[in-house]
């Protein structure tokens, strides 16, 4: 009896700290930033980033574990959800429960504690989309798409943060490699060629698409190969991997009983004043003008959905399409240091995505 009053005890104070924390002012940082700051990675400039971590991490993620204690449609009570919910709060207490960082051995013992939070927080993506999918299961037919806006923006939100918060963590623990790849700053590369990055990101795409269908068109890329610029190319390959993705399944099924070869997936990259944008042009058939507004939702996916117990390679790590979240997280990742991703399509042809990176570095990261 004694225990039980004691868990319920230190969860009310758990929901009241959270709370607490959850109604404070966050920082938003820039890609400049971050790269000025991260160039000269001396003990004290570690030392502040720690302790800047310390305070804003608690606050980004105090924010999301409410979010998810308040979802409509009962969103909040699928198991998934309550897995993503129990994440955050044990990461919220491990953060709050380490003390005050005081010099080097503080430092380098909080920069693990983060690093194992965001291996805790690896699956988070795929896992809160399994809780919609179960969602959707349950909901009544008669719901209307504009009835689960709500959850979409709550989505948005979500997955935006997460972004940022896996930002902060991976440059603070990135800034401590001893040998650094040459032009590196923590996770951003200064010399960055997005040639290079698009070439890497369509040949992993490719052999998802020789493993699911037994062959795969080809990817040509036109550009200035020497061209460079600071970019994350983790975000960057992640994009080009998605639309690359989407473009190679949408030819190889309407191609597959032709006799005709499949045409190639096109990747021209133009270098602006302001933008860096990335075309990715297939000619896969398109997408009706009636389904275009859906398909930045996380509702909706042209594929067979990968959570249907007939459906082959749910459990075989990345399937090729079905979740329904590519889409909409690509443009979030582009939106996270200024960019955007649009998608204009012809239906009975094909479809192009313009991926806008802004090459500036100065836009404040968005802040849920």
């Amino acid at each position: 009896m004694a225990v039980r009053k004691a868990t319920e005890l230190s969860s009310k104070k758990l929901v009241e700290e959270v709370q607490r924390w959850g109604a404070m002012k966050q920082t938003g940082v820039s890609l400049r930033y971050m790269m000025e700051f991260g160039s000269r990675p001396t003990e004290r400039n570690l030392l502040i980033s720690a302790q800047f971590l310390h305070k804003e991490l608690p606050i980004r993620i105090a924010r999301r574990a409410i979010e998810l204690e308040s979802l409509p449609f009962s969103l909040s009570q699928k198991p998934a959800v309550l897995k993503v919910r129990d994440w955050y709060l044990d990461s919220f207490r491990d953060i709050r429960s380490f003390p005050e960082i005081k010099g080097t051995i503080d430092e380098l013992a909080f920069t693990q504690m983060i690093k194992m939070i965001k291996v805790r927080h690896n699956n988070v993506v795929p896992t809160m989309a399994l809780g919609v999918q179960q969602l959707k299961k349950d909901l009544d037919p008669k719901v209307m798409p504009k009835d689960l806006e709500e959850i979409h923006q709550f989505l948005d939100r979500f997955y935006m943060s997460r972004i940022g918060i896996r930002m902060l963590i991976g440059q603070h623990v990135a800034l401590h490699d001893v040998y650094p790849e040459p032009g590196c700053i923590g996770q951003i590369n200064t010399r960055m060629s997005p040639m290079q990055v698009a070439h890497t990101a369509s040949e992993d795409a490719r052999c998802i698409c020789l493993r699911e269908y037994g062959s795969a068109p080809e990817v040509n890329i036109y550009g200035d190969p020497n061209f460079t610029f600071p970019y994350v190319p983790s975000h960057l390959h992640l994009m080009v991997f998605e639309l690359v993705k989407n473009s190679l399944r949408a030819v190889q099924e309407r191609f597959a009983n032709s006799d005709k070869e499949a045409p190639p997936v096109r990747i021209i990259v133009a270098d602006g004043i302001e933008d860096v944008t990335i075309k990715i042009s297939d000619e896969g058939g398109g997408i009706a003008r009636s389904g275009l507004p859906k398909i930045f939702t996380y509702l909706y996916s042209t594929a067979k959905n990968p959570l249907d117990e007939n459906y082959p390679g749910v459990n075989e790590g990345i399937t090729m399409a079905g979740y329904g979240y590519g889409l909409p997280i690509s443009r979030l990742y582009a939106r996270y240091f200024g960019g955007d991703l649009q998608i204009i399509s012809m239906e009975g042809y094909g479809t192009d995505a313009y991926l806008h990176l802004s090459r500036l570095g100065d836009s404040q990261e968005p802040l849920p």
